[in-house]
Protein backbone atom coordinates (compact mmCIF):
# COMPACT_ATOMS: atom_id res chain seq x y z
CA UNK A 1 0.00 0.00 0.00
CA UNK A 2 2.55 2.28 1.04
CA UNK A 3 4.59 1.84 -2.67
CA UNK A 4 1.80 2.52 -4.38
CA UNK A 5 1.36 5.76 -2.68
CA UNK A 6 4.54 6.85 -3.15
CA UNK A 7 4.75 5.57 -6.87
CA UNK A 8 1.26 8.04 -7.68
CA UNK A 9 3.11 10.51 -6.10
CA UNK A 10 6.40 10.25 -8.00
CA UNK A 11 4.73 9.93 -11.35
CA UNK A 12 3.83 13.81 -10.33
CA UNK A 13 0.09 12.94 -9.12
CA UNK A 14 -0.84 15.98 -6.42
CA UNK A 15 -1.03 14.83 -3.30
CA UNK A 16 -4.91 15.40 -2.06
CA UNK A 17 -4.26 14.79 1.43
CA UNK A 18 -2.19 17.77 3.07
CA UNK A 19 -1.05 15.63 6.12
CA UNK A 20 0.93 13.54 3.73
CA UNK A 21 2.78 16.76 1.88
CA UNK A 22 6.26 17.38 1.76
CA UNK A 23 7.55 20.25 3.76
CA UNK A 24 10.29 22.60 3.07
CA UNK A 25 12.15 24.77 6.28
CA UNK A 26 13.73 27.59 4.91
CA UNK A 27 15.44 30.62 6.51
CA UNK A 28 18.29 32.71 6.85
CA UNK A 29 21.08 30.95 8.74
CA UNK A 30 20.82 31.17 12.37
CA UNK A 31 17.88 32.15 12.44
CA UNK A 32 16.05 28.69 13.62
CA UNK A 33 16.11 26.48 11.26
CA UNK A 34 17.64 23.43 12.47
CA UNK A 35 15.44 23.44 15.83
CA UNK A 36 12.34 23.56 13.62
CA UNK A 37 13.19 20.99 11.62
CA UNK A 38 14.16 18.97 14.32
CA UNK A 39 11.08 19.73 16.37
CA UNK A 40 8.81 18.20 13.12
CA UNK A 41 11.31 15.23 12.91
CA UNK A 42 10.97 14.78 17.21
CA UNK A 43 7.02 14.84 16.69
CA UNK A 44 7.29 11.89 14.54
CA UNK A 45 5.44 10.30 11.37
CA UNK A 46 8.65 12.31 9.29
CA UNK A 47 11.46 10.09 7.37
CA UNK A 48 14.58 10.74 9.60
CA UNK A 49 16.95 11.80 7.04
CA UNK A 50 20.18 13.98 8.55
CA UNK A 51 22.00 14.62 4.94
CA UNK A 52 22.35 17.34 3.07
CA UNK A 53 20.79 17.86 -0.43
CA UNK A 54 21.78 21.03 -2.44
CA UNK A 55 19.78 20.35 -5.39
CA UNK A 56 18.82 24.01 -6.56
CA UNK A 57 21.48 25.82 -5.07
CA UNK A 58 24.69 23.42 -6.37
CA UNK A 59 23.65 20.11 -8.26
CA UNK A 60 21.99 21.78 -10.92
CA UNK A 61 24.48 25.03 -11.05
CA UNK A 62 27.18 22.78 -11.23
CA UNK A 63 25.85 19.84 -13.59
CA UNK A 64 23.09 21.26 -15.39
CA UNK A 65 19.14 20.89 -15.37
CA UNK A 66 18.37 16.89 -15.06
CA UNK A 67 16.45 17.58 -18.57
CA UNK A 68 19.23 15.55 -20.25
CA UNK A 69 21.00 12.12 -19.67
CA UNK A 70 24.51 13.52 -19.46
CA UNK A 71 23.81 16.03 -16.56
CA UNK A 72 22.20 13.43 -14.90
CA UNK A 73 25.14 11.28 -15.07
CA UNK A 74 28.11 13.29 -13.97
CA UNK A 75 25.63 14.56 -11.41
CA UNK A 76 24.66 11.24 -9.73
CA UNK A 77 28.56 10.42 -9.95
CA UNK A 78 29.45 12.76 -7.60
CA UNK A 79 26.21 12.77 -5.56
CA UNK A 80 26.73 8.86 -4.98
CA UNK A 81 30.22 10.03 -3.18
CA UNK A 82 28.68 12.51 -1.36
CA UNK A 83 28.37 12.73 2.50
CA UNK A 84 24.43 13.46 1.99
CA UNK A 85 24.02 9.82 -0.26
CA UNK A 86 25.88 8.17 2.53
CA UNK A 87 23.72 9.13 4.87
CA UNK A 88 20.63 8.31 3.09
CA UNK A 89 21.44 4.41 3.28
CA UNK A 90 20.20 3.81 0.16
CA UNK A 91 21.73 1.42 -2.73
CA UNK A 92 23.44 3.56 -5.12
CA UNK A 93 22.62 1.26 -8.34
CA UNK A 94 19.23 1.56 -7.55
CA UNK A 95 19.45 5.40 -6.79
CA UNK A 96 21.62 5.95 -10.03
CA UNK A 97 18.95 3.52 -12.50
CA UNK A 98 16.27 5.21 -11.06
CA UNK A 99 17.21 8.86 -11.73
CA UNK A 100 18.88 8.24 -14.93
CA UNK A 101 15.45 6.93 -16.48
CA UNK A 102 12.96 8.88 -14.54
CA UNK A 103 14.06 11.87 -13.35
CA UNK A 104 13.25 15.35 -14.96
CA UNK A 105 13.77 18.03 -12.11
CA UNK A 106 15.04 18.97 -9.18
CA UNK A 107 11.96 18.06 -7.56
CA UNK A 108 11.99 14.80 -9.16
CA UNK A 109 15.25 13.91 -7.52
CA UNK A 110 14.36 15.41 -4.02
CA UNK A 111 11.35 13.02 -4.53
CA UNK A 112 12.84 10.13 -5.50
CA UNK A 113 15.66 10.18 -2.71
CA UNK A 114 13.20 11.11 0.04
CA UNK A 115 10.10 8.75 -0.98
CA UNK A 116 12.52 6.06 -0.66
CA UNK A 117 13.75 6.72 2.56
CA UNK A 118 10.13 7.02 3.69
CA UNK A 119 9.52 4.29 2.14
CA UNK A 120 11.94 1.83 3.75
CA UNK A 121 11.01 3.77 7.05
CA UNK A 122 7.78 2.83 6.61
CA UNK A 123 6.27 6.52 6.82
CA UNK A 124 4.71 8.40 4.16
CA UNK A 125 6.00 11.91 4.67
CA UNK A 126 9.19 13.65 4.77
CA UNK A 127 10.38 16.93 5.09
CA UNK A 128 13.57 18.55 3.74
CA UNK A 129 15.87 20.96 5.85
CA UNK A 130 17.95 23.41 3.71
CA UNK A 131 17.96 27.38 5.19
CA UNK A 132 19.02 28.30 1.25
CA UNK A 133 15.81 26.84 -0.31
CA UNK A 134 13.99 30.61 0.56
CA UNK A 135 15.93 31.42 -2.34
CA UNK A 136 14.42 28.61 -4.63
CA UNK A 137 10.45 28.44 -3.55
CA UNK A 138 9.52 29.32 -6.80
CA UNK A 139 11.33 26.11 -8.40
CA UNK A 140 10.53 23.97 -5.84
CA UNK A 141 6.76 24.62 -6.15
CA UNK A 142 7.27 24.34 -9.92
CA UNK A 143 8.91 20.89 -9.77
CA UNK A 144 7.18 19.77 -6.20
CA UNK A 145 3.16 21.48 -6.83
CA UNK A 146 1.83 19.64 -3.47
CA UNK A 147 5.18 21.05 -1.62
CA UNK A 148 4.79 23.33 1.91
CA UNK A 149 6.45 25.97 3.09
CA UNK A 150 7.58 26.71 6.64
CA UNK A 151 9.38 29.94 6.93
CA UNK A 152 11.11 30.80 10.48
CA UNK A 153 11.97 34.56 11.12
CA UNK A 154 14.18 36.23 13.57
CA UNK A 155 15.08 39.49 15.03
CA UNK A 156 18.14 40.46 12.64
CA UNK A 157 19.79 41.92 15.27
CA UNK A 158 20.15 38.62 16.62
CA UNK A 159 21.35 37.20 13.21
CA UNK A 160 23.42 39.77 12.60
CA UNK A 161 24.94 39.65 15.92
CA UNK A 162 25.36 35.51 16.20
CA UNK A 163 26.26 35.73 12.01
CA UNK A 164 29.06 37.97 12.43
CA UNK A 165 30.58 35.97 15.34
CA UNK A 166 30.88 33.18 13.11
CA UNK A 167 32.46 35.22 10.29
CA UNK A 168 29.67 36.58 9.10
CA UNK A 169 28.75 37.93 5.44
CA UNK A 170 32.29 38.78 3.94
CA UNK A 171 32.27 43.06 3.17
CA UNK A 172 33.90 44.65 0.57
CA UNK A 173 37.27 45.38 0.80
CA UNK A 174 36.29 49.05 0.55
CA UNK A 175 34.05 48.04 3.68
CA UNK A 176 35.03 49.37 7.09
CA UNK A 177 32.24 48.72 8.73
CA UNK A 178 34.13 46.75 11.48
CA UNK A 179 33.07 42.64 12.12
CA UNK A 180 30.83 42.74 8.79
CA UNK A 181 27.92 43.54 11.36
CA UNK A 182 26.06 45.90 8.66
CA UNK A 183 26.37 43.58 5.76
CA UNK A 184 25.19 40.32 8.29
CA UNK A 185 22.15 42.73 8.58
CA UNK A 186 21.53 43.51 5.21
CA UNK A 187 22.29 39.76 3.85
CA UNK A 188 19.28 38.68 6.90
CA UNK A 189 16.92 41.18 4.85
CA UNK A 190 17.74 40.23 1.46
CA UNK A 191 17.15 36.72 2.55
CA UNK A 192 13.63 37.99 4.65
CA UNK A 193 12.39 39.46 1.77
CA UNK A 194 13.35 36.96 -0.78
CA UNK A 195 10.93 34.53 1.50
CA UNK A 196 8.66 36.76 2.04
CA UNK A 197 8.10 37.66 -1.61
CA UNK A 198 7.81 34.09 -2.60
CA UNK A 199 5.40 33.45 0.17
CA UNK A 200 2.98 35.84 -1.01
CA UNK A 201 2.89 33.82 -4.09
CA UNK A 202 1.76 30.86 -2.38
CA UNK A 203 -0.28 31.82 0.63
CA UNK A 204 -2.22 29.12 1.54
CA UNK A 205 1.23 26.91 1.24
CA UNK A 206 3.36 28.81 3.17
CA UNK A 207 3.50 29.68 6.32
CA UNK A 208 6.10 32.31 9.15
CA UNK A 209 7.05 31.24 12.27
CA UNK A 210 8.57 33.63 14.39
CA UNK A 211 11.92 31.92 16.45
CA UNK A 212 11.24 34.28 19.70
CA UNK A 213 7.74 32.21 19.50
CA UNK A 214 9.21 28.95 19.08
CA UNK A 215 11.95 29.10 21.96
CA UNK A 216 9.73 31.08 24.16
CA UNK A 217 5.88 29.89 23.35
CA UNK A 218 6.38 26.76 21.48
CA UNK A 219 2.59 25.13 22.89
CA UNK A 220 0.85 27.98 20.74
CA UNK A 221 3.59 28.25 18.09
CA UNK A 222 2.96 24.39 17.06
CA UNK A 223 -0.66 24.81 17.33
CA UNK A 224 -1.10 26.95 14.81
CA UNK A 225 1.91 24.90 12.88
CA UNK A 226 0.36 21.81 13.49
CA UNK A 227 -2.91 22.89 12.08
CA UNK A 228 -1.51 24.56 8.99
CA UNK A 229 0.63 20.82 7.90
CA UNK A 230 -2.09 18.80 9.19
CA UNK A 231 0.19 17.01 11.40
CA UNK A 232 -0.14 16.46 15.12
CA UNK A 233 2.83 18.20 16.80
CA UNK A 234 2.35 17.32 20.52
CA UNK A 235 5.44 19.27 22.85
CA UNK A 236 5.12 16.65 25.17
CA UNK A 237 6.07 14.16 22.60
CA UNK A 238 8.86 16.17 21.27
CA UNK A 239 10.47 16.97 24.30
CA UNK A 240 10.11 12.93 25.01
CA UNK A 241 11.64 12.42 21.73
CA UNK A 242 14.06 15.44 21.84
CA UNK A 243 16.05 14.89 18.78
CA UNK A 244 19.02 17.19 17.81
CA UNK A 245 18.70 20.65 18.66
CA UNK A 246 15.44 20.66 20.45
CA UNK A 247 17.91 19.04 23.10
CA UNK A 248 21.30 20.00 22.12
CA UNK A 249 21.78 23.89 21.27
CA UNK A 250 24.02 24.53 18.38
CA UNK A 251 24.46 28.12 20.03
CA UNK A 252 27.65 30.53 18.62
CA UNK A 253 27.52 32.10 22.55
CA UNK A 254 28.65 28.32 24.65
CA UNK A 255 31.00 30.89 26.45
CA UNK A 256 27.58 32.23 28.31
CA UNK A 257 26.38 30.83 31.24
CA UNK A 258 23.66 28.03 30.96
CA UNK A 259 21.25 30.46 32.04
CA UNK A 260 21.55 32.57 29.28
CA UNK A 261 22.64 29.87 26.61
CA UNK A 262 19.18 28.44 27.16
CA UNK A 263 17.10 31.58 26.84
CA UNK A 264 18.66 33.19 23.53
CA UNK A 265 16.28 35.17 22.41
CA UNK A 266 17.06 38.94 22.17
CA UNK A 267 20.89 38.31 23.20
CA UNK A 268 21.45 41.72 20.77
CA UNK A 269 20.30 43.39 23.63
CA UNK A 270 23.17 42.47 26.00
CA UNK A 271 26.15 41.97 23.49
CA UNK A 272 25.57 44.93 21.36
CA UNK A 273 26.67 48.80 21.94
CA UNK A 274 23.60 51.31 21.51
CA UNK A 275 25.91 52.62 18.41
CA UNK A 276 26.32 48.96 16.82
CA UNK A 277 22.09 48.61 17.42
CA UNK A 278 21.30 52.12 16.15
CA UNK A 279 23.67 51.51 12.72
CA UNK A 280 21.46 48.44 12.16
CA UNK A 281 18.32 49.74 13.21
CA UNK A 282 19.02 52.42 10.47
CA UNK A 283 20.40 49.92 8.08
CA UNK A 284 17.26 47.48 8.02
CA UNK A 285 14.58 48.99 10.17
CA UNK A 286 12.38 48.51 7.47
CA UNK A 287 12.56 45.19 7.27
CA UNK A 288 12.39 44.91 10.99
CA UNK A 289 9.58 46.62 11.09
CA UNK A 290 7.53 45.01 8.83
CA UNK A 291 8.83 41.26 10.29
CA UNK A 292 6.95 42.69 13.74
CA UNK A 293 10.34 43.36 15.64
CA UNK A 294 9.96 47.30 16.83
CA UNK A 295 12.82 49.65 17.51
CA UNK A 296 14.52 50.65 20.66
CA UNK A 297 16.69 53.35 19.26
CA UNK A 298 14.82 56.90 18.69
CA UNK A 299 14.18 57.69 15.34
CA UNK A 300 16.99 60.95 15.32
CA UNK A 301 19.48 58.44 16.45
CA UNK A 302 19.00 55.46 13.25
CA UNK A 303 18.42 57.97 10.57
CA UNK A 304 20.52 56.50 7.09
CA UNK A 305 22.64 58.17 5.88
CA UNK A 306 25.25 58.99 2.40
CA UNK A 307 26.85 55.77 3.55
CA UNK A 308 24.66 54.17 4.49
CA UNK A 309 22.48 54.39 1.30
CA UNK A 310 25.80 53.12 -0.19
CA UNK A 311 25.84 50.15 1.72
CA UNK A 312 22.47 49.09 1.22
CA UNK A 313 22.61 49.73 -2.32
CA UNK A 314 25.89 47.82 -2.87
CA UNK A 315 24.93 44.94 -1.01
CA UNK A 316 21.63 44.06 -1.93
CA UNK A 317 22.30 44.24 -5.48
CA UNK A 318 25.13 42.33 -5.28
CA UNK A 319 23.52 39.80 -3.66
CA UNK A 320 20.88 40.15 -5.98
CA UNK A 321 23.28 39.54 -8.99
CA UNK A 322 25.39 36.76 -7.28
CA UNK A 323 22.45 34.75 -7.39
CA UNK A 324 20.99 35.29 -10.68
CA UNK A 325 24.34 34.89 -12.35
CA UNK A 326 24.97 31.39 -10.66
CA UNK A 327 21.17 30.48 -11.88
CA UNK A 328 21.13 31.31 -15.07
CA UNK A 329 25.06 31.69 -16.59
CA UNK A 330 27.70 29.31 -16.78
CA UNK A 331 29.29 31.36 -13.77
CA UNK A 332 27.45 28.26 -11.86
CA UNK A 333 29.63 25.73 -12.86
CA UNK A 334 32.11 27.15 -10.49
CA UNK A 335 29.97 26.05 -7.46
CA UNK A 336 32.09 24.85 -4.68
CA UNK A 337 31.47 21.04 -4.26
CA UNK A 338 33.28 20.93 -1.09
CA UNK A 339 30.25 20.81 1.80
CA UNK A 340 29.49 17.47 -0.22
CA UNK A 341 32.42 16.06 1.59
CA UNK A 342 33.28 13.80 -1.52
CA UNK A 343 34.76 10.24 -0.34
CA UNK A 344 35.23 7.19 -3.10
CA UNK A 345 31.99 5.89 -4.77
CA UNK A 346 31.18 2.70 -3.65
CA UNK A 347 29.37 1.01 -6.92
CA UNK A 348 30.37 -2.02 -8.24
CA UNK A 349 33.13 -2.07 -11.18
CA UNK A 350 30.95 -3.45 -14.14
CA UNK A 351 28.56 -0.49 -13.07
CA UNK A 352 27.28 0.16 -16.95
CA UNK A 353 27.46 3.92 -15.92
Amino acid sequence: MLRRELDSRSAGKKVADRSASPIFVIGCHRSGTNLLYDTLMSAGGFALYRGYLPVYKMLIPRFGSFDKLQNRRRLMKAWIRSKGFRRSNLDAGWLMDKVLRECRTGGDFIRITMEEIARQQHVIRWAVYDPDNVHYVRQIKRDIPEALFVHILRDGRDIALSLSKMGGFRPFPWDRSGRGLLPTALYWEWTVRQGRKYGREIPSDYLEVRYEDLAGEPRRALASLSQFLDHDLDYDRIQRAGLGRVSDTNSTFKDEEPESRANPVNRWKQRLARQEVAAVEGLVGECLDQAGYPFTIPEKERKLGARGKMLRLAYLNFLSLKLWLKINTPLGKLANLSPLELADASLPRDAPW
